[in-house]
């Protein structure tokens, strides 16, 4: 397993008739090159707080047939 050291960070996005706040993680090139890595750029995903175990979970989304 390959560990780094990311961020999260947020920044006000405007839209024609909003303003709203959007949050980013930023996952380091050397966790994201590691062959084990399950996304690739464009992938959708699922975000979910798990509270149990206090972590953030991102799977890749796979839609319903």
């Amino acid at each position: 397993m390959i560990d780094g050291c990311g961020d999260l960070f947020w920044e006000w996005r405007v839209s024609v008739f909003k303003l709203y706040d959007k949050y980013f993680v930023y996952v380091p090139s050397e966790v994201a090159r590691d062959s084990n890595f399950p996304f690739k750029s464009g992938d959708e995903v699922i975000v979910r707080i798990d509270p149990e175990n206090k972590c953030l979970v991102i799977k890749k989304y796979a839609e319903k047939s």
